[in-house]
């Protein structure tokens, strides 16, 4: 049991990224907990809106057979507003742990355009808690930031040292979310790693993420719609090599002070994706629309800092995550979710 005794702390931990983790760190003999407030993106959020979201009660059955598998996991789940400074303080106190894997934001770069409040609350102003904790107990800190950071890459790859340049409010924020880190360990030595992953999918995710509604759409009958000409290319990375990732930066004490590409670190273009859905849906129509100017052109994120740190070693490309995503939905529809949620297919909006 490689994290035998370590006592981790997901904020934000019953989301997609989250509950993978903690399952992962778990099985590894850490001793998890998951703090969350079910409303970003979760319980709440699929539970208030009843008529205008696609595939609402299948996403439903997915939270909660992710709170299903942290209860049956024995992780305990504490349903705490990271925005209350106060109650915040107290049950990280209470806890007390050696490491805090910082989830807690608005995950979505269209979401964040569109309501930069909401998204500025619900990210910075929850890691503003944390690390205002954390300054005086000291664990190691590991915050999720995005490749989004970057902006556009320079000749289709970028490594921890290119510049940043994010475009739009969901980059900006997650950067300014990386700098307060830095100054955190500036001013109190606060230990910490940042993560930036990309395009990331794998089971029980209900972000609607490209590759997602590309499965979804093709198991419904319907065309897939891709951004521009399907030519952008993005690292897609499936959830397991994260996990092993933080697992790595968890073990290492070369991860501290660090910042880390954790990807597959192959840059894959929106037509490969295609390419391979269509092995399991021939008649699968594509459709184009233009694409979106707030996305930057991206590509290919270097990796090997964080194979020669810490021994990171991402093992899923996509022939192999997402034919293994592609299969997991199939199983899900033909268990009763495409009888169970028909009534909402008809809804759906191709998308990339």
């Amino acid at each position: 049991m490689e994290l035998e005794g370590k006592k981790v702390v997901i904020t934000g931990g019953a989301g997609f990224i989250g509950h993978n983790l903690a399952l992962g760190l778990k099985r590894l003999g850490a001793h998890v907990d998951v703090v969350d407030s079910l409303q970003v993106n979760n319980l709440n959020a699929f539970s208030r809106n009843a008529n205008n979201l696609p595939q609402r009660e299948l996403y439903l059955s997915l939270i909660h057979e992710r709170l299903d598998l942290l209860r049956a996991a024995q992780i305990p789940l504490h349903i705490l507003d990271l925005r209350d400074y106060h109650m915040t303080a107290r049950l990280l106190d209470e806890l007390r742990p050696d490491v805090i894997v910082h989830l807690s934001a608005v995950a979505h770069a269209n979401m964040a355009n569109k309501d930069p409040y909401s998204t500025f609350d619900h990210s910075l102003r929850t890691l503003e808690n944390v690390l205002d904790y954390a300054r005086n107990s000291k664990p190691h800190l590991i915050f999720f930031s995005s490749s989004m950071v970057y902006g556009n890459f320079t000749n289709g790859m970028v490594s921890e040292d290119s510049p940043c340049e994010p475009l739009g409010i969901y980059g900006a924020l997650k950067f300014a979310g990386e700098k307060m880190v830095i100054a955190y360990n500036q001013v109190f030595d606060l230990p910490f790693t940042i993560v930036r992953p990309s395009a990331l999918y794998g089971e029980r995710c209900v972000s609607r993420r490209v590759g997602q509604v590309f499965i979804e759409n093709a198991l419904s009958g319907l065309s897939v719609t891709m951004d521009g000409d399907g030519s952008d290319r993005l690292d897609f990375t499936y959830i397991d090599d994260v996990v092993h990732g933080v697992s790595r930066i968890i073990q290492s004490d070369k991860s501290v002070n660090q910042i880390f590409n954790l990807t597959f670190g192959q840059g894959r273009s929106i037509h490969e994706m295609v390419d391979i859905l269509r092995n399991h849906f021939p008649e699968i129509e594509v459709r184009h629309k233009d694409r979106d100017r707030l996305m930057p052109h991206r590509g290919t994120l270097d990796v090997g800092k964080a194979q020669r740190l810490i021994g990171y070693e991402p093992s899923f490309p996509l022939e192999k995550g997402f034919v293994r995503y592609i299969e997991w939905y199939k199983r899900i529809w033909k268990n009763g979710s495409a009888e169970e949620h028909g009534s909402r297919t008809n809804s759906l909006v191709g998308s990339a």
